[in-house]
């Protein structure tokens, strides 16, 4: 791995939930809660197909699977609940501060390109303030006008990169990403992406990323171009 050379980029962008947020698990357990209270079980498979969706794309799959007698509506609104009761307690993913810092320091642009609301954002990083900070400017799916549709169109991923000042080209954006939904997205808007998946995951599934890693604590910045820790 150590050999490795990709393209040289000039722009980062990170998804957040399960890459540099340790909240799949806490997500899971949310519509768990919600799902069994209609007698359905929440699987780790149908969570697995649903990663990188926004949050009323989830909630349509839920619904259609187990023909639960509710609304989009009325399901997210309950799945909001628990995840207000839930999310303030992720954690950072491990090599996260580490890798978001660095970039910072040397001057790389980096921006978040989540397919969360701002709401969720809000409540589930409200321990992580100065982490946020580090990044140049957020783009949050669920609630972000510009951003037609979720994960794997690589609308969010264009959009994002679009807020630069200097608005790089796709081809300059690196993307980080832990979901097949979320690298599809980047294959499609052209960018290379580095996948950290769940380790339950198939990494067949991966075949069209740039670069696989188990850790965010594997990456080597240098193998972009991008400046190497001290």
């Amino acid at each position: 791995m150590v050999n490795l050379k990709f393209d040289k980029v000039t722009h980062v962008l990170f998804d957040l939930d399960g890459l540099l947020l340790d909240s799949e698990g806490l997500y899971g357990e949310a519509y768990k809660r919600v799902c069994a209270r209609y007698g359905a079980e929440f699987t780790w498979e149908l969570h697995a197909s649903v990663l990188g969706f926004q949050g009323q794309e989830v909630v349509a799959k839920i619904i259609e699977t187990f023909n639960l007698p509710t609304s989009k509506e009325a399901f997210l609104q309950e799945v909001q609940q628990e995840c207000s009761m839930l999310l303030p307690d992720a954690k950072l993913m491990p090599g996260a501060e580490k890798l978001v810092k660095h970039l910072h320091k040397h001057g790389i642009p980096i921006a978040l390109a989540t397919s969360s609301s701002e709401d969720s954002v809000r409540t589930k990083m409200q321990n992580h303030k100065e982490f946020l900070g580090y990044f140049h400017h957020l783009t949050m799916g669920s609630t972000d006008p510009e951003v037609t549709r979720g994960k794997p169109d690589p609308s969010i991923f264009l959009v994002c990169a679009s807020r630069f000042p200097d608005k790089p080209k796709p081809e300059d954006c690196l993307v980080f990403e832990d979901a097949v939904n979320g690298m599809k997205a980047a294959n499609a808007a052209n960018m290379q992406v580095v996948v950290v998946p769940d380790a339950r995951i198939d990494k067949n599934l991966f075949q069209s990323a740039t670069l696989v890693l188990d850790s965010l604590e594997e990456f080597k910045p240098e193998q972009f171009d991008l400046p190497a820790y001290d």
